[in-house]
């Protein structure tokens, strides 16, 4: 495992996991929260965004977490592991709520600077569509991989931890 790619639904724990990961395997960990948000929640043009994770799948290692499914090919193709975090509704909106209040007017590594926690409902309703709007699609090019990519999923946080963290 050298090029370890995380997804799943908003609220999963993916940046939580990449740094603990990275950490234990002393792999380089990307947010791509990190690197496709500017100041105050504005977005990076997309063909720089797509540079910028060409240049990310580009090298020898990392471990990249996020969804952006524009450039979900692109890390699908270049990884040799994906976890998928394919959690239950209800187990990511109280992971968000709990990230909201702890957050709340302070800055989290995993998210761009000049970007404060927020939740709107936008955001909610990603979240409650996830498993009916955008899980399908996911679960297709998942398993439409090559044989050597390595797919991990979990549908438990305690199961996840077990396998991963022990």
């Amino acid at each position: 495992m050298k090029r370890i790619l995380i997804i799943g639904c908003c609220g999963a724990g993916k940046s939580t996991l990449a740094q603990q990961l990275g950490e234990r395997l002393r792999l380089p960990v990307y947010h791509l929260d990190r690197l496709y948000w500017r100041k105050d929640w504005a977005r990076t043009p997309s063909d720089e965004w797509k540079r910028v994770v060409q240049n990310l799948c580009a090298t020898a290692e990392w471990i990249i977490d996020g969804n952006y499914a524009s450039t979900m090919d692109l890390r699908l193709s270049a990884c040799d592991t994906v976890i998928f975090l394919d959690y239950p509704r209800r187990v990511c909106l109280w992971r968000i709520l709990k990230r909201r209040i702890f957050y709340h007017r302070r800055a989290r590594s995993d998210i761009a600077d000049g970007c404060s926690e927020r939740i709107t409902w936008a955001f909610l309703r990603w979240v409650w569509c996830y498993r009916r709007d955008y899980r399908p699609e996911l679960l297709a090019k998942l398993n439409a991989l090559d044989k050597n990519v390595t797919v991990l999923a979990f549908s438990d946080p305690t199961q996840t931890a077990k396998a991963l963290l022990k």
